[in-house]
């Protein structure tokens, strides 16, 4: 292989940690927040999870890899390496940014947005699959966190509606063991979903380096990016957890519960067609649906209203960057 596919999947390695790390914080911050786990419990047991999930299928790795650029295209072939690398560092550097001022970010919006970008100045607007882009990443963008807050708003106030006639507290004690296997389980969800997206990229680059013959993500590909995912998620990424489990609103081990299934549950559908949901949108807007419930009030809507932004802002802002670094690449 090149020098220049080492250095991409060198990157794409690197970015696969951070992903990890930072994301640790959206399948575990309710969990703390809730006060059920403590913090290196709720750690490992997303490490175990997002390790896990990554071997729940891989149609999502199919689409990073064969649905957001047209990798058939003659004009693009040779300059695939680059155009991950540009991607790759653009996504890096929004990243480390946006976690120094505890923001929580879509993964997926950062690395599909570099990829865009770097693709369009490396051969053109032509080998965007434009399709793709709309209908697994664009309309997904608005619908994931519509989902996410409705399913646990209607999550919450049916427990709420189910144990009214029983005192809050022994309610919270009984949902407080069945929040660890919610939690488990929106951490599997995060694989399945997030972990994938890196083996595509990951996969991309060894068939162009000549390594494998057709687009099929091998085993140990898949044992190698889940190690380092873990293993970022291992050592956690504290400011977004302190935003996303105590920021937003206040929560109970029933609403940490209704938070994570709601999310988990939106996750494992996109997953099973293939859609690179964004699990950041999906748990933020699930952390408000269940505030909503109490009051409207109960939402920190100041702190909400910032995340947002940072959503809207994530894929125009990577795109850019991506263009920005693949311009640098190709001046050389």
């Amino acid at each position: 292989m090149s020098e220049l596919v080492w250095a991409a999947l060198g990157v794409c390695l690197a970015f696969s940690f951070f992903n990890g790390f930072t994301d640790a914080a959206y399948s575990i911050s309710t969990i703390i927040a809730t006060r059920v786990l403590t913090p290196l419990r709720a750690v490992a047991i997303a490490g175990v999870g997002n390790f896990l999930g990554l071997f729940f299928g891989k149609a999502v790795a199919d689409t990073i890899g064969k649905g957001i650029i047209d990798t058939t295209n003659p004009a693009i072939a040779a300059v695939i390496p680059q155009i991950i690398i540009a991607a790759l560092l653009g996504g890096l550097l929004f990243d480390v940014l946006t976690w120094w001022f505890a923001l929580p970010v879509s993964e997926s919006h950062i690395l599909i947005g570099g990829l865009v970008g770097s693709g369009i100045a490396a051969a053109g607007l032509d080998v965007v699959k434009w399709g793709g882009v709309t209908n697994r990443v664009l309309i997904p963008m608005v619908v994931a966190p519509l989902v996410g807050f409705l399913t646990a708003f209607f999550i919450a106030l049916g427990i709420m509606h189910a144990f009214r006639r029983r005192s809050p507290d022994k309610v919270n004690r009984g949902f407080a063991r069945v929040q660890v296997g919610s939690s488990f389980f929106a951490s599997l969800m995060h694989g399945s979903n997030d972990g994938q997206k890196f083996m595509g990229v990951f996969t991309l680059a060894l068939l162009l380096g000549g390594s494998i013959d057709s687009f099929a993500v091998p085993l140990w590909v898949m044992l190698l990016c889940g190690f380092v995912m873990a293993l970022g998620t291992a050592l956690g990424g504290w400011r977004i957890i302190r935003t996303m489990g105590s920021k937003i609103t206040r929560l109970e081990p029933a609403q940490g519960f209704a938070a994570e299934t709601a999310a988990s549950v939106a996750i494992l559908t996109a997953s099973r067609f293939g859609i690179p949901l964004s699990t950041t949108h999906t748990i933020g807007t699930a952390i408000m649906g269940v505030g909503a419930t109490r009051r409207f009030s109960a939402v920190n809507w100041s702190v909400s209203r910032q995340i947002v932004n940072t959503w809207v802002l994530t894929f125009p802002a990577c795109l850019i960057l991506g263009y920005g670094f693949a311009l640098v690449f190709k001046a050389f």
